[in-house]
């Protein structure tokens, strides 16, 4: 399939081959990290279980070993796991209980899955340190976004505005009908309220409906990123069934996929 049937026109995004099929990779960030959205061709998570031949085949397409790719046991929050360069992890330490994943270490591929959630990737062109996000409406409210740029500032130096962060496909505010409790708890966390109306709309029988992207690109705008260097797919999962899984239109039966990054050298 060629690239203009699956982007938005003008999209900063751009579809790869790998080995299991097609990734997105969003170009302006491809300057700065390796690093892949991928898509329905291959599923990390069939029936609830990991698919360890898919992370293998992950390894490979970035070049390191098997056992230095790091995936999370994702919960919905805000904890931060970070891998630094010529560190091993220690037993049990693979996969840790996180939400927010942080590397300098160019020899390990940090990533995130996936069904409807947004999966953000970051890279810091000055130092080659990279992170991944897992930002559902749970992890949004609570600010995964502000708190990944805060904690690769704090473990790896970074500025907010060396950041270059793409936003990969995820359920549109087109389709992301939510519950006031919903709209209650971004409204009760801190530094939310001012902007919760504009991440916020009602469909034509008066329920709402959420608007992850803005919601992280505000976030990240608040947080010091130039508007500029956040690059969104703005395609929706659910929409678009044709090309990635979608829990909210398939069911705990959705597949899962992957975004992944890999640390550089520093830039400058």
């Amino acid at each position: 399939m060629s690239a203009p049937t699956v982007l938005p026109r003008k999209s900063a995004f751009r579809v790869r081959d790998a080995t299991w099929g097609r990734v997105l990779e969003c170009t302006p960030l491809a300057d700065v990290a390796p690093h892949a959205f991928t898509m329905r061709d291959v599923d990390f998570k069939p029936a609830g279980r990991e698919n360890l031949h898919a992370w293998r085949a992950v390894a490979h397409h970035f070049g390191v070993a098997a056992d230095r790719v790091s995936w999370l046991r994702q919960v919905h929050g805000t904890a931060v796991a970070v891998f630094r360069r010529g560190a091993d992890a220690a037993p049990g330490e693979g996969r840790p209980e996180a939400d927010i994943v942080l590397s300098d270490d160019p020899r390990r591929v940090v990533a995130v899955q996936v069904a409807d959630c947004v999966a953000m990737l970051l890279a810091d062109r000055r130092t080659g340190a990279v992170g991944a996000a897992h930002a559902g409406w749970r992890g949004s409210a609570q600010g995964v976004a502000r708190l990944a740029v805060a904690a690769m500032h704090e473990h790896f130096g970074t500025r907010a505005r060396d950041l270059v962060v793409a936003l990969g496909p995820s359920i549109g505010p087109c389709c992301y009908e939510v519950g006031e409790d919903v709209r209650r708890a971004f409204l009760e966390s801190d530094g939310h309220r001012d902007v919760v109306a504009h991440w916020f709309t009602s469909d034509d029988g008066g329920k709402p409906h959420l608007d992850l992207w803005r919601a992280n690109r505000d976030q990240l705008a608040r947080a010091g990123v130039p508007p500029a260097q956040v690059h969104g797919a703005d395609l929706c999962t659910a929409t678009r069934r044709d090309l990635f899984f979608s829990y909210r239109a398939e069911g705990a039966a959705a597949g899962r996929m992957v975004a992944a990054i890999q640390a550089r050298d520093g830039q400058e």
